[in-house]
C-alpha cells in the first residue's frame, strides 16, 4: 500500500503538539519528522528566512547559559538590561528555525528560571547552518526489555530517557550521549547468573530518574535523521533508519 503523508503548517511546537496529541487520542498512529521554518526568496533570488525577536527574563547566574544557547542558534544580541525586579532582560534576533527546542533547553539548563517571549521581526538573508545545539544520542541496538543491569552501566555515558522494564526496539533513542556522536548500546543486556555468591555482587543498583519527554519536547529535540513515533499507547523517538549498519553505510557515502 502507498504511504500516506501530509505536510502540516503551524506556529511553534505547542500548536503542532496540540494537533498531534488530539490525533493520537483519536487512535491515529504516525511518524513525525522535525519541523522546518518556511523560507522564501526576494526579487533577486536571494534566500530569506524569518527572524524573531526573542526576549528572555532570567536571573544573573543563568545569563551566560542563555547567551550561549542563543548564539549557538545564530542569534544576535540587541539589548541587555535589568528590570525593576532585579531580573536580567536579554533581547536577541534569532532565526525561527533556531527557536525549535529552545524553550525546553532553557527550561532544563536554567532550572526553570527563564521566561521566553517571541514575536516575528522580519525576513532577513539566510544565516547558514546552526551551531551544535544538541549532543549525540544513545540508540538501542536490540529488541526486548530494558534491564537495570544494562542501564546502570550506561549511566556514565549520558542521560537516560527510559527506566528499567520498558520495551525497546532497534533504532529507538533511549538517551542522550555525553559527546557529539551517536552511540549504539544494548539496554537489554542481563546479568549472567552463576552458582557462586560473593559479598557485594548481589546488591541492587539504584538508577537516576530518567528524563521524561512530553510531545512538545520531542518536536524540539529530534534532528533531520530522526522521527517521533506517536501511537495511542505513547510517544517515542527513533532514528529514521532503524538498522545500525545502514546508518553507518549512509554516513560513509
Amino acid at each position: 500500500a502507498a504511504r500516506d503523508a501530509m505536510e502540516v503548517h503551524g506556529r511553534g511546537e505547542m500548536q503542532l503538539g496540540i494537533l498531534i496529541e488530539n490525533m493520537r487520542r483519536e487512535g491515529f498512529e504516525m511518524s513525525i519528522s522535525p519541523p522546518k521554518a518556511l523560507l522564501k526568496k526576494d526579487e533577486n533570488g536571494k534566500l530569506l528566512e524569518p527572524i524573531e525577536e526573542v526576549t528572555v527574563l532570567t536571573t544573573e547566574e543563568y545569563v551566560g547559559v542563555v547567551i550561549e544557547a542563543l548564539v549557538a542558534r545564530k542569534g544576535d544580541m540587541i539589548d541587555s538590561t535589568i528590570n525593576n525586579e532585579g531580573q536580567n532582560v536579554i533581547k536577541f534576533l534569532v532565526p525561527s528555525r533556531g527557536m525549535v527546542g529552545l524553550r525546553s533547553e532553557l527550561m532544563k539548563n536554567c532550572s526553570g528560571n527563564a521566561v521566553v517571549n517571541t514575536i516575528f521581526d522580519s525576513f532577513q538573508p539566510h544565516k547558514g547552518n546552526l551551531g551544535q545545539v544538541r549532543k549525540g544520542v544513545l540508540i538501542s541496538s536490540s529488541d526486548g526489555v530494558s534491564t537495570e543491569y544494562a542501564l546502570s552501566a550506561l549511566e556514565p555515558r549520558g542521560q537516560l530517557f527510559i527506566g528499567a522494564g520498558e520495551k525497546v526496539y532497534t533504532g529507538m533513542i533511549v538517551g542522550e550521549h555525553n559527546r557529539a556522536n551517536d552511540l549504539d548500546v544494548n539496554v537489554c543486556k542481563g546479568k549472567k547468573l552463576t552458582n557462586v555468591r560473593a559479598s557485594g555482587t548481589d546488591e541492587s543498583t539504584k538508577l537516576s530518574p530518567p528524563r521524561i519527554f512530553q510531545l512538545e519536547d520531542c518536536i524540539g529535540y529530534v534532528e533531520p535523521d530522526e522521527l517521533i513515533e506517536v501511537t495511542p499507547v505513547g510517544v517515542r523517538m527513533r532514528k529514521a533508519e532503524l538498522n545500525p549498519s545502514n546508518r553507518k553505510r549512509r554516513k560513509t557515502k
